[in-house]
């Protein structure tokens, strides 16, 4: 099992920084929700309080803020340490507004410097298309949080029970996605991804599956160029560095029970090659990983706002809960 629960995690007392992500979204909620159970670690989230209250107000759950201490504390049900970013705007759950996106981006950057002294960052769901602007480009958490690290190359990476998938783009346009894989590029994921196996998730060897980005993996170069040209020759590169690398696989065949034993990831070339599957198995449960940040180990949640669950007191924590777990086990 891939997969982590909380009541296998480490019981010592550590702190983990959480984002609540769009508050117009369903990322209170769950937050509020988290922070009701017996926690294994310190939750800290970083955020507007009054939001939080609101939102807990209306779930009609108990919820008190105390200030952060230089120590961490053995969490307590129903009580929260918050580091407060004001919104710019009270929030309509269900609605969306690009006066809070500022918001949204400061709660990340005080989140990754609070990080210094926590053991990790856990963040709730964002929508990219309000944080995304001329002026501020934002294509993910994952670049974003590449950006304020100074990190070098970063991977995504989603965990379910049963299934790791690692991506070697992350959220482009399809139209972009073949330019995008270039020989250094594929290597350099390779590399992170490898070294993120042995260093956080203690595998000596990693087995990595590599899917091919065209239909039958290229058919020969029949179905496109990009294995012959690209992949094979990096897979080579990597391998002669002492990866053991299985692929280019055609992406229709990589996720069968057959190909998937003893394999303990699968990178997909693009967002919605290797998703989907994941998503299909361990939907609420799963749990997104970057590695390659320079000290700092974040997870997220692998669902997105949610606005038509926002404020309906419907949401399911559960991922959430997955990630807090997993960041802890990680840290």
């Amino acid at each position: 099992m891939f997969g982590l629960s909380i009541s296998r995690v480490d019981r010592l007392t550590k702190r983990l920084v959480i984002t609540p992500g769009e508050p117009a979204g369903i990322g209170p909620e769950v937050c509020v929700r988290l922070v009701q159970q017996a926690l294994p670690a310190e939750p800290i989230a970083v955020a507007d309080p009054e939001l939080l209250g609101r939102c807990a107000w209306n779930l009609g759950l108990p919820l008190r803020f105390y200030p952060l201490s230089q120590e961490a504390s053995p969490h307590r049900p129903g009580h929260l340490a918050v580091v407060p970013v004001p919104l710019l705007e009270k929030e309509q759950p269900g609605r969306l507004s690009s006066a809070n996106a500022p918001y949204v981006l400061e709660t990340l950057r005080v989140a990754v410097d609070l990080c210094q002294s926590a053991s990790g960052l856990v963040t709730g769901p964002v929508h990219k298309g309000i944080l995304n602007t001329p002026e501020q480009p934002f294509t993910g958490h994952t670049e974003f949080l590449a950006k304020l690290t100074g990190a070098s190359h970063v991977v995504m990476m989603l965990v379910a029970p049963k299934l790791r998938v690692a991506l070697a783009t992350t959220h482009l346009p399809l139209k972009e996605v073949s330019g995008a894989i270039t020989g250094q590029s594929l290597q350099n994921t390779l590399r992170v991804l490898h070294a993120g196996l042995i260093q956080n998730f203690g595998i000596p060897k990693p087995r990595i599956l590599v899917c091919g980005l065209n239909p039958h993996a290229g058919e020969d170069g029949h179905i496109g160029r990009e294995e012959i040209d690209t992949i094979v020759p990096t897979l080579e590169q990597c391998r002669s560095e002492g990866m053991t690398l299985i692929g280019p696989i055609p992406a229709d065949t990589a996720f069968t029970p057959s190909r998937l034993t003893n394999i303990d990831v699968v990178l997909a070339m693009y967002h919605d090659q290797g998703l989907p599957v994941l998503k299909h198995l361990g939907f609420g449960r799963a749990v997104n990983v970057t590695l390659g940040l320079p000290n700092l180990v974040r997870t997220s949640v692998d669902h997105g706002v949610a606005l038509d669950l926002a404020g309906k007191g419907l949401a399911d924590p559960s991922s959430l809960f997955a990630a807090f777990a997993l960041a802890l086990k990680l840290a």
